[in-house]
């Protein structure tokens, strides 16, 4: 299935890039819930994290604490967020992790 985020791996649209590896890439959210929102998608499109093997979902949060540690967001907190399905509000049917950070999260969330 081509979804946004797959068009945005090959290049076909274009995104705020803030890392990237073979595997996986971090982009700027263009809808921000917060001063910072960074979505984390893996290259393979799995469309839920009930599909993805192991090694990816190790990935995913390695490059959530790379960018955590590399945009100094340790001292002040942030959130990741990980919606799956309809009910759970994901609105994209490709993993994704959202790294939000700037701005008091409440509890609870939606």
């Amino acid at each position: 299935m081509t979804t946004i985020f797959s068009k945005i791996i090959s290049g076909e649209i274009s995104a705020d890039i803030v890392y990237k590896t073979p595997k996986i890439i971090a982009f700027k959210d263009i809808f921000p819930q917060a001063p910072t929102h960074i979505l984390v998608v893996p290259a393979v499109p799995y469309e839920n994290i009930l599909e993805a093997d192991s090694d990816t979902i190790v990935e995913l949060f390695a490059v959530i604490k790379h960018l955590v540690s590399s945009l100094g967001l340790e001292k002040g907190g942030f959130r990741v967020v990980i919606n799956t399905g309809d009910e759970g509000g994901q609105t994209v049917p490709h993993l994704h992790l959202h790294l939000l950070a700037g701005r008091d999260m409440k509890w609870p969330p939606g």
